[in-house]
């Protein structure tokens, strides 16, 4: 192993945890919430993002997420995970602002999402063998399915909607979800599943056929 690479390592294995970085800004280190704000700030604010569809009132919104986090930090305690924590306050916002809305916004899915292994359906093995009517090159997150996922999405039931956001968006594992929106893990993967399966049977009527696809 190369010294460079050593070093890396080296530096990744002595990284302060989230709940570490906490308890040192509680305890006045304001160096550490500037470095939870880095870790944090990107995934917070895409998860915003496709709640509002709005970049400027979801960086308003992320700026009240770290202030209702500085506001609330004494409560604050090292045995909960940091980032259940986080995403409760972000989520709570996204409702309120979801609430006074009188219209629901479409969710914009630009960016393209990854698993984390976990076991159950991913938004990829939906989108998987998509392929246009008389088209036989597949067109995965072309122009036209990322409209209809759109469409698809805001046609979710709210709690089918936040868990998808919460699992694609931000990548959060099923437990976490179930934290987060105080319910239980099983449950989170059956709202997951009746999501992503409204989406197969949505994206179906939208003129896409679907081939192969893995359950």
């Amino acid at each position: 192993m190369g010294v460079g690479v050593a070093a890396s390592v080296s530096k990744k294995a002595t990284s302060p945890t989230d709940e570490e970085l906490m308890m040192r800004y509680i305890s006045g280190d304001y160096r550490a919430f500037e470095a939870l704000y880095r870790r944090h700030r990107k995934p917070v604010f895409n998860f915003i993002l496709r709640y509002v569809k709005n970049t400027e009132r979801a960086e308003e919104l992320l700026q009240e997420v770290f202030m209702r986090m500085v506001q609330s930090s004494k409560k604050y305690t090292k045995q909960a995970k940091f980032t259940t924590w986080l995403y409760t306050i972000a989520r709570n916002l996204c409702i309120d602002t979801y609430r006074r809305k009188k219209h629901r916004h479409t969710i914009s899915l630009q960016q393209s999402v990854a698993g984390d292994g976990e076991d159950g359906l991913r938004l990829e093995q939906v989108l998987e063998g998509i392929v246009t009517e008389g088209d036989g090159e597949r067109r995965v997150f072309s122009s036209e399915i990322r409209v209809a996922l759109e469409k698809g999405i805001a046609g979710l039931p709210d709690d089918q909607r936040e868990v998808f956001l919460l699992r694609e968006a931000s990548q959060l594992p099923y437990k976490e979800i179930a934290n987060i929106v105080g319910t239980l893990e099983n449950t989170v993967k059956s709202r997951m599943r009746y999501a992503l399966e409204y989406l197969r049977r949505h994206l179906q009527s939208a003129g896409f056929s679907l081939e192969d696809l893995k359950d």
